[in-house]
């Protein structure tokens, strides 16, 4: 999601880091940009955030007006890390959890990063957040442990095969 609104806004990918660079020069409060509404507490979706911005950008474009775009990557930023941030605090307070972890490629994201841990501290909750270079793209794990599935365990498939994305590795 972060790579597709980067790239709607002209960065390179993968476009996450893009995203973060430019906030710090923009202001978050600039677009107004929406929060979807799901079924659970703990459910989100940012597939109308996406799209909300790039159409953002196609109709400035169509219409020759320009864009902030060190304020749309801060206020999209901002949405994506409240969002984020209060379903997190909010899964973990309602579950009664002390001690939670953030991880991934998101990991990475410094507005993230900030607003997880001042309302995680605001909770009493401990929050454990890996050094920037262990915050990869999951990709990489998943390709290495594809690697030893199929040279040491001689693992394979034919392309019948359907995704799981909670199978057991």
């Amino acid at each position: 999601m972060f790579d597709k609104a980067a790239r709607a806004m002209g960065f390179p990918y993968p476009g996450g880091v893009y995203i973060d660079r430019a906030s710090k020069r923009g202001d978050s409060r600039k677009y107004r940009l929406p929060r979807p509404h799901t079924a659970g507490p703990y459910d989100f979706s940012f597939s109308g955030l996406k799209t909300n911005v790039i159409n953002l950008v196609h109709n400035a474009a169509q219409k020759g007006e320009e864009i902030d775009v060190d304020s749309l990557a801060a206020s999209f930023q901002y949405t994506v890390a409240d969002i984020l941030t209060s379903k997190f605090v909010a899964a973990a307070v309602d579950l009664g959890y002390k001690t939670a972890a953030l991880a991934g490629g998101v990991a990475a994201n410094s507005g993230l990063r900030t607003m997880l841990e001042e309302r995680c501290k605001e909770h009493g909750i401990t929050l454990f957040v890996p050094p920037i270079a262990l915050c990869g793209d999951n990709a990489a794990m998943i390709g290495s442990q594809a690697y030893f599935e199929y040279t040491e365990a001689g693992a394979s498939a034919d392309l019948a095969l359907n995704a799981a994305a909670s199978m057991p590795l």
